[in-house]
């Protein structure tokens, strides 16, 4: 599926990394948490999101979910919308390349899976600003999209190419931009892991 555009191939991705990060933020990818570089444009499905959705992009309340609970709703509704959502692209459904909506009864892309997914946890107590879209390459350098979950321990991603959540920098991708988790309106480039990788410091 087209997420954002133009595509980017590897080289591109490291000319993008070179514009926008800098020497001290190398250490990104053997954190835990996925670390904001530079604010940078919301991707292109993003616009209007937020006149359609308010609960995509307004902070909401602390809730007593504890942590535990929290990483069950999650498997259970990442598991749930996996098995039950059918893929459709957005180009056969609304015959345009890009448009972020949630699934309609035919189904959706993994945009569209990622904002239901969103969706069924703040409305069980999850704090929206702790529910991340984040655009990223898979494996094979496809573009794709997941919710990052952000925890006391790190940042977890649910995905609609697996059942198991993961950390986000087990997963092998390369993550490009986050949704800001202090302004939901807001996007980060993070550009980590993936085809980013961290190099060694050569000893002197």
């Amino acid at each position: 599926m087209a997420l954002f555009a133009p595509r980017l191939g590897v080289l591109g991705v490291f000319m993008l990394a070179a514009c926008v990060i800098a020497p001290a933020a190398s250490a990104n990818s053997s954190t835990a948490f996925l670390k904001p570089q530079k604010a940078i444009h919301a991707p292109a499905g993003f616009a209007g999101l937020c006149n359609r959705y308010s609960w995509a992009c307004k902070a909401s309340a602390r809730s007593g979910v504890s942590a535990q609970q929290k990483l069950s709703l999650a498997n259970q509704i990442n598991r749930s919308v996996n098995r039950q959502v059918r893929e459709v692209e957005d180009r056969t459904q609304y015959g345009v390349e890009e448009h972020w909506a949630l699934p309609t009864r035919r189904g959706g892309d993994c945009e569209d899976l990622v904002l239901l997914k969103k969706k069924l946890l703040v409305e069980r107590g999850v704090p929206s600003q702790s529910l991340l879209i984040a655009t990223v390459l898979d494996r094979k350098l496809n573009s794709h999209a997941v919710l990052v979950m952000r925890t006391g321990q790190g940042d977890l991603v649910l995905d609609n190419l697996t059942n198991k959540i993961k950390p986000w920098n087990k997963t092998g991708y390369t993550f490009l931009k986050l949704q800001n988790p202090n302004a939901l309106t807001r996007w980060d480039a993070v550009l980590a892991g993936g085809v980013i990788q961290d190099r060694p410091t050569a000893s002197r």
